[in-house]
C-alpha cells in the first residue's frame, strides 16, 4: 500500500509512520506529551445552565487558556465538543511555544442534559445526539449567543480576563463521532464563526439527516471552510450506516466543492486512539498559514461553473425597509420591488434604476407581494387588501383587472395571459387563476396546501407553481385556451432540518430553462427536469423573491428581509412577458 497516496503531503512523515501501525495500536507521539521548559497553561472548569436554544440543560465546561496569553488582545478559539479530548492543552502548549499555531484559547464543551425530576426513580435527558447529530444551525447559535459569551466573562487565577476572537478566521472547532458532524454543521452553517474543522470517526450517517451533507455540499456554493477527516476502516457499520464509507464520501464531497481538505485514514475502530495520535499534526494543518484567511474554493460543479461569474459575489442593492418582496424589471432591465420604509406603515413600490439609484414609484397601503411587468409596459400587481389585481401605468395610474379573490404572486404572458395564485386558508381552498386580456377570470387549478411562487419555462409552454408548504414545484402545460393540463410534483426541493416544509416562495427563470426557486435553504437552482443542481445562499441568509434584471438582464436581484441584493451572472433571465426562447434539451 502507497501511504502518501491516501494522506496529504502536508502532513509529518511521523504520521505517515503512526498510520502504518495496526488496527488502533497508534501512540500518540513527543506533541501529544508534557515537555521540558514547554510554559503551561491553565485549565478552569465552568457550569452553564441557562440556555434559552436548548431550555431546561446543565453542562460542564472547561476553558484552556495558554500561558502565552496576556489578556490584552483577543485570542484565537478552539471549541471541542464532550469535553476535553487528545491531550489538547498539552499539545497546545507545545504547539504554541514551537509557534506551529497561534495563541489559541480552548473551550471545551460537555453536551446537556436536563436533570431528572427525582434522580432516584427517572432518568435524566441526554441531550448529546439532539445537540450535536442535528444538522441545523441550533448548536452553533447556542455556542455563539451563549456558550462563548458566558466564557467571555471569565478569567484565570491570575486575573486575566479571557477575551476571544469574534473574527471567524481566528477559530476552529472540533470534535469526534457525533461531536464531530456537530463540529461540521457549526462552521457549515455559521462560517461567519468558525472556518476550521477537526472531525475524528464523524458521524455523517442516518442518525438526523448527517447522510444529507455529501449531496448538500456539492450543490451549495462553496464556503470558506478548512476540514480535517479522521477515520479507519474497522469504525462502525451498524443501522445507521457505514461510518467509514460516510467519511470518504465527505472527503470527496469537500474535494468536488473546492473546499480545502485533508484526510488520514488507518485501520481503527470507533474510538480516540487514532484521533489522538494525529491530533498535533491536524492542528498544525488546521492553523497553518494563519492569519492568511481560509477561502472558498472553486467547485467542480457544472451549473455553479455555467452560471456564476468568477470573483463576483452579491452586492448590496437597496436597503432601509422593514421588509422586501416581490422584484420584477420592466423591458429596460430597471427592478421594481415593494417595501415598506422603515418608520412608515404603508408599502410603497420602489424602483431600483441602471445606475443603482432608489426612488419610489408607487405609493399604496393596499399593495401585496407580487407584481410583474406586462408587454403592454404595465406594472401588474395584487392588492391583496381590496382582493384585487390591478395594472399601473408608467405615470402610476390604476386599472383594476380582475378581482374577488386575495392574490399572493402573479405572471404575465407575452399575450397577456395573466395567472395568479391564492393561498388559500382553511375555510377557502388554494386555487391558481388565470385572467385573460379581456378581464375574464377562473380558477384553473386548486389543491395546493399554498400555492406560491410562480414562473413560466422560457418557451412559455409550461407553468411552474411552488408550494410552500411542501418540497416540491408543480409543473403545469398550458393549453390554447390558457387552462392547465398534465399536472405534475415536478421540481423537487431541499428541506432545511429546522423546517417542516421548504418555504418556497418567488421564482425566476434563466434562457437556458433553469428554475430558480426561492426557500427556507436558499436559492435552489432546478435543471429542466426537475433536480436541484445548485443551492446559492444569500448573504444575510434570508429570500423570498428573484428576478433577472439590469441593462443585459444578467444580474440575479433577491429579495432578503429589509434588503434587495444583487448579483451579476453569466446567463440571462427569461422575461415572461417578453417573446418566447426555446431552451436546449435538458442532460438527462
Amino acid at each position: 500500500m502507497n501511504l502518501r497516496r491516501l494522506f496529504p503531503l502536508t502532513l509529518t512523515t511521523t504520521l505517515l509512520a503512526a498510520c502504518a501501525f495496526a488496527a488502533d495500536d497508534y501512540k500518540p507521539g513527543p506533541d501529544s506529551q508534557p515537555q521540558p521548559n514547554v510554559p503551561k497553561g491553565e485549565v478552569l472548569k465552568f457550569s452553564f445552565e441557562n440556555s434559552k436554544v436548548f431550555p431546561g440543560t446543565v453542562r460542564d465546561y472547561w476553558v484552556y487558556v495558554p500561558a502565552q496569553y496576556t489578556g490584552e488582545k483577543p485570542a484565537c478559539l478552539y471549541v471541542g465538543q464532550d469535553g476535553v479530548q487528545y491531550n489538547a492543552p498539552v499539545v497546545f502548549d507545545n504547539l504554541i511555544a514551537k509557534k506551529e499555531m497561534p495563541v489559541t484559547i480552548g473551550v471545551f464543551v460537555m453536551h446537556g442534559r436536563v436533570k431528572a425530576p427525582n434522580e432516584a426513580a427517572t432518568l435524566d435527558r441526554f441531550n448529546r445526539s439532539f445537540e450535536y447529530d442535528s444538522v441545523s444551525g441550533d448548536y452553533a447559535r447556542f455556542l455563539v449567543e451563549e456558550l462563548l459569551p458566558d466564557a467571555g466573562t471569565r478569567k484565570t487565577t491570575d486575573g486575566r480576563p479571557v477575551r476571544l476572537s469574534r473574527d471567524p478566521n481566528d477559530r476552529g472547532i472540533g470534535g469526534a463521532s457525533s461531536g464531530a458532524i456537530c463540529a461540521f454543521t457549526a462552521a457549515w452553517e455559521r462560517p461567519d464563526a468558525f472556518r476550521r474543522v477537526f472531525s475524528a470517526v464523524g458521524t455523517y450517517v442516518g442518525l438526523r439527516g448527517g447522510d444529507r451533507y455529501p449531496t448538500l455540499i456539492r450543490k451549495f456554493e462553496p464556503k470558506p471552510i478548512r476540514v480535517f477527516l479522521q477515520d479507519g476502516s474497522n469504525d462502525l457499520n451498524i443501522y445507521g450506516g457505514d461510518w467509514w464509507m460516510a467519511n470518504q464520501t465527505m472527503e470527496r464531497a469537500l474535494a468536488f466543492a473546492g473546499c480545502e481538505v485533508a484526510h488520514v485514514w488507518g485501520e481503527g475502530g470507533h474510538n480516540g486512539k487514532h484521533a489522538t495520535a494525529i491530533f498535533p499534526d491536524a492542528m498544525r494543518w488546521l492553523w497553518k498559514d494563519w492569519p492568511a484567511p481560509v477561502k472558498a474554493g472553486t467547485s467542480s460543479n457544472a451549473t455553479l461553473q455555467a452560471i456564476l461569474v468568477p470573483g463576483e459575489d452579491w452586492q448590496l442593492a437597496a436597503e432601509g425597509f422593514k421588509s422586501t418582496t416581490g422584484p420584477t424589471a420592466n423591458a429596460k432591465g430597471e427592478v421594481f420591488f415593494n417595501g415598506p420604509p422603515v418608520g412608515d406603515a404603508n408599502s410603497k413600490t420602489h424602483r431600483i434604476a441602471l445606475d443603482g439609484k432608489v426612488s419610489v414609484f408607487i405609493a399604496d397601503s393596499k399593495r401585496g407581494d407580487g407584481q410583474a411587468f406586462g408587454p403592454d409596459g404595465r406594472l401588474y400587481a395584487v392588492a391583496g387588501g381590496a382582493e384585487q389585481v390591478v395594472a399601473y401605468d408608467a405615470d402610476g395610474k390604476a386599472t383594476v383587472i380582475a378581482d374577488g379573490f386575495r392574490g399572493n404572486d402573479l405572471i404575465v404572458r407575452h399575450d397577456g395571459l395573466v395567472y395568479v395564485t391564492e393561498s388559500g386558508s382553511e375555510a377557502k381552498p388554494s386555487k391558481v387563476w388565470l385572467i385573460k386580456p379581456g378581464g375574464q377570470k377562473r380558477a384553473v387549478d386548486t389543491g395546493l396546501k399554498f400555492a406560491n411562487g410562480i414562473a413560466l419555462s422560457p418557451d412559455q409552454s409550461l407553468l411552474y407553481v411552488d408550494d410552500y408548504r411542501s418540497h416540491w414545484v408543480y409543473s403545469y402545460q398550458i393549453a390554447p385556451d390558457g387552462s392547465l393540463k398534465f399536472k405534475q410534483r415536478y421540481f423537487w426541493l431541499h428541506v432545511h432540518d429546522t423546517a417542516d416544509d421548504s418555504g418556497a416562495d418567488g421564482m425566476a427563470v434563466d434562457r437556458e430553462g433553469r428554475l430558480y426557486v426561492t426557500t427556507r435553504m436558499g436559492i435552489q437552482v432546478c435543471d429542466q427536469a426537475g433536480r436541484v443542481n445548485a443551492i446559492l445562499p444569500t448573504p444575510n441568509g434570508r429570500v423570498s423573491a428573484v428576478c433577472f434584471g439590469g441593462a443585459d438582464g444578467d444580474t440575479l436581484f433577491a429579495a432578503c428581509g429589509d434588503r434587495i441584493f444583487k448579483r451579476k451572472l453569466k446567463v440571462k433571465g427569461a422575461l415572461p412577458w417578453a417573446a418566447p426562447v426555446k431552451p436546449g434539451k435538458p442532460r438527462l
